[in-house]
Order: C-alpha cells, then sequence, then structure tokens
C-alpha cells in the first residue's frame, strides 16, 4: 500500500472510531506490523490538520489516537448534545473523582478524612460510571478496598495519561494541602490502630 493509501486508510480509522485507537492495533488491522511507521503517518495527518487550522485535531487520549474537536468549538458541541451532556455528575462525585485522581491508589476511609463525610454514595456512582475502579488492597491490618482512575475517566477528560493532570499546587493552597496530609496520616495511623484492638479483642475472646 502506498503511503498516500495509508495515510486515508488511517484518517478513516480515526474518523470512524468512538474509542481511542493504539498505534499497534491500527497496524495490525492495516497488516503493517510497523508501529513507528504508523506513529509517522498520524504526525503526518496531525500536522495536516494544525497547518489547515482545521476545527478537528488528532489527540492522543488514554494511550490511543483519536479525532476530536478543538476546545473552542465545544459550545456547539454541547448545544448540539444538550440532552446526553446533561446526565452530570454531583458535586460530591466530582469532589470524591478529584481526591481519587491526585492520591490514588486511596482508599474510602483516607476519601473520607479528606472530604469529612461519607463517601460510599459518590464512590458507588463512580464505579457504576467505570471512572474508578478497585486497584488491589492497602496492605494493613483489615487490607480496605484501594480505589484509582480507569482509562474511562482519562478519555472522559481528555487525558492520555495521569501525569496530565494539573500540578495541584497550583489549583491548592499550600496550607490547605498540608492540612489534607496531616488528615490522611491522622486516618491512617486511627484504622491501623482500630484494626489492632479489634484483632486483639479478637484473640482474648478465643
Amino acid at each position: 500500500m502506498e503511503r498516500e493509501d495509508l495515510l486515508k486508510v488511517i484518517e478513516t480509522l480515526l474518523f470512524i472510531t468512538d474509542e481511542p485507537l493504539t498505534s499497534s492495533k491500527i497496524s495490525k488491522i492495516c497488516e503493517l506490523n510497523d508501529d513507528k511507521l504508523v506513529e509517522s503517518i498520524i504526525e503526518e495527518l496531525r500536522y495536516r490538520y494544525d497547518s489547515q487550522n482545521s476545527a478537528i485535531s488528532i489527540v492522543k487520549v488514554a494511550g490511543g489516537w483519536q479525532m476530536a474537536t478543538r476546545p473552542q468549538y465545544s459550545l456547539w458541541v454541547r448545544k448540539l448534545y444538550s440532552t446526553r451532556l446533561n446526565l452530570r455528575l454531583s458535586n460530591a462525585a466530582l469532589e470524591v473523582l478529584g481526591i481519587i485522581a491526585y492520591r490514588q491508589p486511596i482508599t474510602r476511609a483516607e476519601i473520607e478524612a479528606i472530604r469529612g463525610v461519607d463517601s460510599s454514595g459518590p464512590i458507588e456512582t463512580l464505579l457504576e460510571r467505570k471512572l474508578i475502579t478497585s486497584i488491589g488492597r492497602k496492605e494493613v491490618i483489615g487490607r480496605p478496598i484501594m480505589y484509582g482512575t480507569t482509562d474511562e475517566f482519562l478519555k472522559q477528560f481528555g487525558l492520555n495519561s495521569i501525569e496530565d493532570l494539573p500540578k495541584i499546587d497550583t489549583l491548592v493552597d499550600s496550607r490547605v494541602l498540608s492540612n489534607i496530609k496531616q488528615n490522611l496520616n491522622e486516618i491512617s495511623n486511627n484504622i491501623s490502630l482500630e484494626n489492632i484492638e479489634n484483632s486483639s479483642q479478637d484473640i482474648k475472646e478465643n
């Protein structure tokens, strides 16, 4: 296949997909077995769209490639999909999601130590939306579940990786950050002490 034909094929794949496509997947579909060639063609496509000042760009999201509208046209997209976009997360769910995104892996108790309120409802909502997932258990007595963000989270927020999040110290006052860290340390210590006391009580009773 000539390079120009291959470029059009890859452009078609990026246009039609509703999920980000990795270079290796595109390579496999095109029967190339050459990820570097795919990457170079995608870069060429990106340059063409940028140089033409197109309303469409090619972006890397959640480790894959996809076409997207440019941010300055988001207002019109929202108008088109107003009904669908009204299914928003509550402030509580967004708050919990932000905590998990920046502090992952993190347990429910640690989340509640930061928020000061029960967070079971927002956590369930985020799990249902597949924005967070269980990523194991913390190696302390009681082994509480730890939560982290998913690829769906990256896709929804247009991020390639969690490292693309804005630096938290540019968003939150340093004194607030210090209080959060202190609260987390205190709750972790309290959880450990409580579990140790419970375990000791169980041993005595048995």
